[in-house]
């Protein structure tokens, strides 16, 4: 093991003993040379200004211009601080742009009746309303009350009923599409049906979405403005209900306009057209374009596993999927995912519960960088202007009365007339841009530098070359001669030693 260890050793002398063998094959300049060295640098590097306080032999020209580079060498030295920290605090410039186009891509809409369920089915499930009620919560991260009217009805109903899918009993028993309810469908002349919609689900229940990106095998795209999707809905109240004590007190058609893209999102952003009514709607496409972090707040690298395209209201949604299916073993069925449809019970037991936990830790926020669904990067809207008139005329009602083999009181409490059109073929670009690039910042550095001291890069290499010099020279200082000047003295521990030595002798 000493042999080992000796061996080890030696090594690591001998690598330290080449080095000071090659550091003492370059001795140290003396002391004239470094000055030469030192007044060489002056008179010779671009740096402006140097060379001046060398050369004069007067000693008040030298002084005056010493403080002349002391004072730009200042002024520099407080530019390129300021703008170093202008830069690191992320600066950002919107810009808005109009762009004409001569044809357009028409948004999707989606329709629900505001009477969501068919009576018959109602009047044998009376709890559904309330059963309903508790589902739809999910998509709003609202905690299940107990003291609801109707708690106990939807209790016993779901202690009767174990295997009872709600998913189902809403999409067999809720409002459908078909030719008894959307009359008429025109889009830009040429006439569309119940099969040009998507089904899906929403807190209103059973709802139909036009132009739906993944059901579309091309995009709709109009190139008139003033033309678009014309609809005649009858919402039948006779057949379809709804519960006035939970807030559903009117009968007509709500619908939104988004984008193909995304889901639906109701909440806020919701269009109501009321029957005997006809809805005309003028739309414009605004596209938003934000900086993703540190410049704004929008994360490119997100990608959502249920939808192709990111969006803050998937991303919750996808968010709210994950942390119910990893506590309660299900999925509550309007939320995306592909695990096992949650039973009533488990909504009360487990949904309820995690979604209070959920608002009240704050697991599913959105808006910045650094929570759970940060804005998109980029995203298409749809800002709308509605205007009403009564429908239909006098005359119109008689025709549709006749047409339709139905009373003209029916017309007036069942028709819903919806024109969705473009304003302009426009659309209006506001983007979020960087205010400082950093061939901007070297730009901006690289000017200051010029101005006050007329330096550059090669400046700054030539002042890099003399430190590194006189940093190389420091350190033979320190490798060669001050070990020279510890071995000269003896150390005093050796001393006391042999003066004991001979003291015992």
């Amino acid at each position: 093991m000493e042999q080992t260890k000796k061996s080890k050793a030696y090594p690591e002398k001998g690598f330290f003993e080449n080095i000071k063998l090659s550091l003492s094959k370059k001795p140290l300049p003396s002391p004239t040379d470094r000055k030469n060295f030192d007044h060489d640098f002056a008179i010779s590097t671009s740096f402006h200004g140097v060379h001046n306080i060398v050369r004069n032999r007067s000693k008040i020209r030298k002084v005056i211009w010493l403080v002349v580079v002391l004072g730009s060498i200042s002024l520099v030295v407080w530019q390129i601080y300021s703008r170093l920290v202008n830069y690191f605090t992320w600066p950002t410039t919107t810009s808005i742009e109009v762009q004409y186009v001569e044809k357009m891509e028409f948004p999707a809409v989606t329709f629900c009746n505001l009477n969501r369920f068919q009576a018959d089915a109602v009047a044998k499930v009376g709890a559904i309303f309330f059963l309903w009620h508790i589902v739809s919560k999910v998509l709003h991260l609202q905690e299940i009350s107990t003291n609801t009217t109707g708690f106990k009805e939807a209790t016993d109903f779901v202690s009767s009923h174990q295997n009872f899918s709600i998913a189902e009993f809403i999409k067999n028993n809720g409002f459908y599409l078909n030719s008894s309810t959307l009359l008429d469908c025109d889009f830009f002349g040429k006439p569309c049906g119940p099969k040009d919609f998507a089904h899906v689900f929403t807190e209103y229940g059973n709802c139909f979405t036009f132009n739906h990106g993944e059901s579309m095998q091309a995009k709709k795209k109009v190139s008139v403005s003033g033309r678009g999707l014309r609809l005649l809905f009858n919402v039948n109240q006779e057949e379809f209900t709804d519960n006035p004590t939970l807030g559903f007190v009117d009968a007509g058609i709500i619908f939104v306009i988004h984008s193909p893209k995304k889901v639906p999102q109701f909440d806020g952003l919701g269009l109501s057209s009321p029957v005997g009514m006809h809805a005309q709607v003028t739309i414009r496409q605004v596209k938003t374009v934000h900086q993703e972090y540190p410049w704004g707040e929008c994360d490119p690298n997100i990608r959502l596993h249920s939808f192709s395209t990111y969006s803050t209201s998937g991303c919750l949604k996808e968010c709210k999927a994950q942390h119910i299916e990893r506590r309660c073993g299900c999925l509550p069925f309007l939320l995306p995912g592909n695990g096992i449809e949650c039973d009533l019970q488990k909504y009360y037991n487990c949904v309820s519960p995690i979604l209070d936990h959920i608002e009240y830790k704050g697991l599913c926020t959105m808006g910045t960088h650094n929570s759970s669904c940060p804005v998109s990067c980029e995203e298409t809207e749809y800002p709308a202007t509605i205007s009403y008139s009564t429908f239909p005329s006098q005359k119109a009602l008689k025709y549709l009365s006749k047409k339709l083999n139905q009373s003209q009181k029916y017309i007036r409490e069942n028709l819903v007339n919806i024109e969705i059109n473009y304003s302009d073929l426009n659309y209006k670009i506001t983007q979020q841009q960087k205010a400082v690039s950093v061939s901007e910042l070297l730009a901006d550095v690289g000017g200051q530098l010029g101005l006050f001291c007329g330096a550059s890069l090669i400046t700054i290499i030539e002042i890099i070359e003399y430190i590194f010099t006189n940093f190389y020279w420091i350190c033979i200082f320190f490798l060669l001669k001050i070990p020279e000047m510890t071995q000269g003295t003896p150390p005093p521990q050796n001393h006391l030693v042999n003066k004991n030595r001979i003291q015992e002798c």
